[in-house]
């Protein structure tokens, strides 16, 4: 085998970890009836199923990246990966609320060394223009298109098996990712002379985990309760702490100045903004067709259907054709500018709408726009670091994808729940309430996503791949 055709099968075992990573923040969702009915969780209890897993992942993101730099990166995915599929193993076969929980919390941790570590090994393994464009197309499709693919593999999986299959079916996934992983991917060397920084993995991590904690429970506590601003005022004095320590710091966790670096920083903030839209997408739709038009479970993943499609044909050979054609710019911003507009038809959306008018336009048009702004959303994000701190940029990254996610899904939820609210209190029948509720999160979430296309088209340097790509080997 070539060694250009090893690479080409060493990103598809990347891809294959990855994707059981994305898999496993919507596949669970599917089956939380069942679990709830058969663990005898409550209505307040059962939401730490999915917030266990969001604390873990999105707090450790950063030290996971960090490892990955200094320790050497496919040594820290195996780990990685070990560490979920053990996790996944002990979710399969829980028989009570703690161990599941407990268990979802440990999967967070290994999720989250994966995530921040796998697009560094990409970036390192394709360092030729139009080859790692074709790859992070390929990287692209699997992050957007998984959380979709996941509905519909629950679903299954829930109706045809049970819950504990949603977790059991990454145990071959997984030792056939590690196993594939000691033969593809080259071990790469450990950076020399490289230190953790202790201090600041400490601050950042409890931090972002006080911060993830405060907005996964601020539509539950409300958002001007004590509690809620009491951990956000933690988070937000640990998260100081931690600039502190690196300003000052010989070895920083974080070099503060890679914030420096104009693509990535413009690339955090269109990621904070774009996940937050994507988040209005996903998981707004997903409620909008179960309880407003009646899906099952089954019929909403089909519903999403012809997004992934359209994604895998962008992101799997037209999206680094557009690259190569016309630089980052331009199709980050033109490909958000359309996810937009889904967003807004979806706003438009009555209570009694049909798939064909009312939810195939818009699915088309954000499977478009993800298919095209998602390449270049991580080229730009690479474009100008150091292959030394390829892992640490990537948990800086997948870190803004995460908070913005987070952040803006309870943002929305509580707009459409005040919304939802005030319709009943006039007099609305059920389904018009929630629809209501639902078409003003779809609005702010169109505003999201115009954002960030006006963060990217203006703020981001053009940065064509032959020149960029080929000199930045790093990972996002």
């Amino acid at each position: 085998m070539t060694a250009s055709r090893n690479r080409w099968w060493a990103l598809l075992v990347l891809c294959l970890g990855v994707l059981m990573i994305v898999l496993d923040t919507t596949i669970v969702n599917v089956a939380l009836p069942s679990i709830r009915s058969d663990l005898g969780f409550s209505e307040t209890t059962l939401v730490w199923v999915v917030n266990a897993y969001m604390l873990t992942f999105g707090g450790f993101l950063l030290l996971g990246g960090r490892l990955g730099d200094l320790y050497g990166h496919r040594r820290v995915f195996l780990a990685g990966i070990v560490l979920f599929t053990l996790a996944s193993l002990a979710c399969g076969l829980a028989r009570s609320q703690l161990v599941l929980v407990a268990a979802r919390a440990v999967q967070g941790l290994g999720g989250a060394v994966v995530s921040a570590v796998a697009l560094s090994l990409i970036m390192n393994l394709f360092t030729e223009a139009a080859e790692r464009a074709k790859a992070m197309g390929v990287y692209g499709f699997v992050c957007a298109g998984g959380g979709s693919i996941g509905v519909l593999l629950g679903g299954l999986l829930t109706s045809e098996l049970s819950w504990h299959w949603i977790f059991l079916v990454n145990l071959p996934i997984g030792a056939a990712v590690c196993a594939l992983s000691l033969w593809l991917i080259p071990g790469g060397e450990r950076q020399a002379g490289g230190r953790l920084d202790w201090a600041g993995a400490a601050t950042v991590t409890l931090g972002l985990v006080l911060a993830v904690y405060a907005v996964v429970n601020g539509n539950e506590a409300g958002w001007g309760s004590p509690r809620t601003l009491g951990l956000l005022g933690a988070a937000a004095v640990l998260l100081a702490a931690f600039l502190a320590v690196e300003s000052r710091v010989a070895a920083p966790l974080v070099p503060l100045s890679l914030f420096r670096l104009r693509n990535l920083a413009t690339a955090n903030a269109v990621g904070v903004l774009w996940a937050a839209a994507m988040f209005a997408w996903f998981f707004i739709s997903a409620l909008y067709l179960q309880l407003v038009l009646g899906y099952t479970p089954m019929q909403v993943g089909l519903a999403f259907l012809p997004a992934n499609l359209i994604m895998a044909l962008f992101s799997l050979g037209l999206s680094a054709r557009i690259v190569l054609r016309f630089g980052l710019r331009l199709p980050l911003a033109g490909g958000l500018l359309l996810a937009a507009v889904g967003l807004a038809l979806f706003a438009r959306a009555p209570a009694g709408g049909s798939f064909a008018a009312d939810v195939l336009p818009g699915m088309l048009l954000l499977g478009l726009g993800a298919g095209i702004a998602f390449n270049p959303v991580l080229l730009a994000a690479m474009s100008d670091v150091d292959p030394a701190d390829a892992g640490l940029a990537s948990g800086v990254v997948n870190t803004s994808f995460m908070m913005g996610g987070s952040l803006g899904l309870a943002v929305l939820a509580s707009l459409a729940a005040a919304r939802t609210q005030g319709l009943a209190i006039a007099g609305a029948a059920a389904p018009q309430a929630l629809n209501g509720g639902y078409q003003l999160a779809f609005a702010v979430g169109a505003l999201f996503a115009l954002a960030a296309a006006g963060f990217g088209g203006l703020l981001l340097r053009e940065q064509r791949p032959p020149a960029g790509a080929a000199a930045a080997p790093g990972h996002v």
